[in-house]
């Protein structure tokens, strides 16, 4: 894997990843990775990351069963910022919504909830 030479992480091992759904382009989530989350991303075609709060590896979807099948990975002309291409299988936000970004600022400094929540999470995550 030559190409983890080409990147930047931070002081902590960490390097920022986007997480886009193929297809229709919708930034789903960001996310950390360190190499070996990173790695096993590659060698299981499944999204894996590193939680800064929980101080945990953690593979996208092992609790909620809402996985991502990696189609692509790019890195930015700095080698500081991934890009995933992925397949999205049920939410990707732990709030039971497709995306994590599904909160758009208004005019007046308020906001809006922009999409449909898929699940609710205290049916998938038992809390």
């Amino acid at each position: 894997m030559k190409f983890i030479e080409k990147l930047k992480f931070n002081d902590d091992g960490l390097i920022p990843a986007i997480v886009q759904e193929e297809g229709t382009g919708r930034v789903v989530m960001m996310a950390w990775m360190n190499e070996a989350s990173l790695k096993s991303t590659i060698e299981t075609g499944k999204t894996h990351f590193w939680s800064r709060s929980r101080q945990k590896y953690w593979m996208k979807g092992e609790s909620s069963g809402h996985t991502q099948e990696v189609k692509d990975i790019a890195f930015d002309c700095d080698g500081d910022t991934l890009l995933i291409q992925v397949e999205q299988h049920g939410a990707a936000c732990h709030e039971g919504y497709k995306s994590c970004f599904f909160r758009s600022i208004s005019g007046e400094g308020d906001f809006d909830i922009t999409e449909e929540r898929l699940v609710n999470p205290e049916e998938v995550y038992k809390k």
